[in-house]
């Protein structure tokens, strides 16, 4: 799955690993149910709704999107725990090399897989990566029912508005 990335965007937005509708489309958050391309746009990031297909622009607003762990599956949960620390790891030097303002980590559990820290929350980090800061965000997958699209705008509504006064 290709990343959409630039050098020194303002937010490299990080899903867990690419779904089967991503990686047959080769498309991000392409599964109909995913909530990222909405938030997106709730959040004030994008000034209109856009369909994944549309990825690419992404770059004219100073974003990007990679992922955590490359392989494709149905279920982040059929990921191991070894693929989670060389995704960070590879996400590291990536990040390093990229230089995005912000790394924004969608899902809490994969950032804490990824990172080894336990005790991560939603919100920024006190982690950098050279010089990027790090915020973890609540997934967009549908399967995620403790967060409303409404709710998910909030918090990235907060990341977005970060990016401004940094």
């Amino acid at each position: 799955m290709p990343d959409v990335v630039a050098v020194g965007l303002s937010v490299l937005f990080c899903g867990i690993n690419p779904g089967l509708m991503t990686a047959a489309t080769g498309h991000h958050f392409a599964r109909p149910g995913n909530r990222f391309w909405p938030v997106l746009h709730l959040s004030g990031f994008t000034p209109r709704l856009m369909k994944p297909s549309e990825q690419d622009e992404l770059l004219s607003y100073g974003l990007g999107i990679t992922n955590v762990v490359a392989r494709a599956t149905a279920r982040a949960d059929e990921l191991s725990a070894e693929e989670y620390r060389e995704g960070g790891r590879l996400l590291d030097e990536k990040v390093e090399r990229l230089r995005p303002e912000w790394l924004a980590v969608v899902g809490v559990t994969a950032y804490r897989a990824a990172f080894g820290d336990r005790t991560a929350r939603i919100g920024p980090q006190e982690r950098t990566i050279g010089s990027s800061r790090v915020w973890v965000l609540p997934n967009p997958s549908g399967l995620n029912a403790h967060w409303t699209a409404a709710t998910m705008a909030e918090e990235y509504g907060r990341l977005r508005a970060a990016t401004r006064t940094s």
